[in-house]
């Protein structure tokens, strides 16, 4: 069995997550669904929410009884466990206390190991959760591999000691890749960039004219937070609008910066071109691809890696008008599939605009170019299949039968 653990699973971002254990389990796999703890009620507004929350294992609070009883029959490999800890030179010293109870969280994942037969454990994340599924492997409990999902400082430190005993890892994007091997010294081919893909079959584009010359709708789908950089976006809109271009905005997506949001779109006189849906499921956001002409993706500074939501609207047939920002340059082509845009430029983003308004025909040819690659490269059964292949060539293990794929390159 194969075990996938996912920090605070499920919350809103995680639909590509599911994906992934829909991809596995249709090869064949069994897969145990595996969390750092319980997020809070209401978290995840898609319909696999409350199937993932009543299958999925939370470490965290971990069972005392099975922690103690785990470390109790170990007690040489308690005391390595303890000097990994003690070895984190770059966490604080109340980091490193904090890591006794990561330590309570790995007993916990290797007694849940032991009475599921989970043979190998996947972890979706480079921060806290990947101490824990180390120290559950220095304790005695099964192989375990990563995958970091965007900049390596945004996973904190120590990345050495969560790597030194992972089998292989993946990464969202080539970019990725190159921080994992300069900055951690990790084996270079041990480490495969792969996307975490959507069911492009699903996300397929909706039959639609071309519209009218100065007509434009777009959308984002992306949590209101700074580092989205709504505010740039939102300020381009109101710069196409004065240079005569219809253009209509509508944002899926709850946070933070929603009220600074409402405050810009009111000072730039907008409250009828511009809307906030909140969050939307799966179903909805779907629909609003749909009947957009563009996206719109304005990110700023770190974090980012291989937008899902991108790929999403790429999938549906859309342009994309996309920050120049982790992978999104591995992704798409200038003037091919979208436009790149220097981060946080608002006159690119404007003349980005402008531009798709004023040329239907444009927005034709860069959608279908869009589409082309979404289903040539983001496809969750193409994507899953090059992670589990991975795994098992570096582990040694057998999940499923991974014949038929196009193959695997670090």
């Amino acid at each position: 069995m194969l075990g996938i653990l996912v920090p605070e699973f499920p919350l809103q971002t995680h639909i590509f997550f599911w994906r992934e254990m829909v991809a596995l389990k249709q090869m064949g796999v069994e897969v145990a669904m595996l969390s750092t703890r319980r997020p809070p009620e209401g978290a995840c507004r898609h319909e696999f929410a409350a199937e993932a929350r009543r299958e999925t294992h939370y470490v965290y609070p971990p069972s005392l009884a099975d922690a103690l009883r785990v470390l109790a029959l170990r007690p040489a490999a308690t005391a390595r466990a303890l000097a990994y800890l003690a070895g984190l030179k770059e966490s604080s010293l109340k980091q490193r206390a904090r890591g006794l109870g990561l330590l309570l969280c790995a007993a916990d994942l290797l007694a849940e190991c032991r009475r599921r037969d989970i043979q190998h454990v996947h972890v979706h994340s480079c921060a806290d959760a990947a101490h824990v599924a180390a120290l559950c492997r220095i304790l005695g409990g099964p192989s375990y591999s990563l995958t970091l999902h965007g900049d390596l400082p945004v996973y904190g430190v120590d990345h050495a000691s969560k790597m030194a005993r992972a089998s292989c890892i993946s990464c969202d994007g080539p970019h990725l890749k190159e921080q994992i091997v300069n900055q951690v010294g990790y084996p270079a081919e041990k480490v495969l960039p792969n996307w975490m893909g959507l069911d492009t079959h699903q996300f397929s584009p909706a039959a639609r004219s071309n519209g009218q010359p100065g007509q434009l709708q777009l959308a984002t789908v992306a949590r209101l937070d700074a580092c989205k950089g709504h505010r740039f976006a939102i300020t381009a809109v109101r710069k196409a609008i004065d240079e005569g271009c219809d253009v209509r905005y509508t944002l899926a997506g709850e946070g933070p910066e929603r009220q600074n949001i409402e405050r810009l779109i009111a000072q730039l006189q907008l409250g009828d071109r511009v809307k906030l849906l909140g969050t939307r499921g799966e179903t909805e956001v779907l629909e609003l691809l749909r009947r957009s002409d563009a996206f719109v993706l304005s990110s700023i500074g770190m974090g980012e890696a291989g937008p899902i939501s991108l790929m999403e609207a790429m999938s549906c047939g859309l342009p994309a008008v996309c920050s120049i920002i982790g992978a999104t340059p591995k992704m798409l082509d200038d003037g091919v599939e979208g436009f790149l845009i220097p981060q946080g430029d608002e006159a690119k983003l404007t003349q980005a605009f402008a531009r798709l308004a004023r040329d239907p025909a444009l927005r034709q040819s860069l959608g279908a170019a869009a589409r082309r690659r979404a289903v040539a490269n983001f496809d969750s059964a193409a994507t899953t299949r090059r992670l589990l292949e991975f795994i098992q060539l570096h582990t040694g293990l057998t999940f499923a039968d991974a014949a038929g794929s196009s193959g695997v390159k670090a």
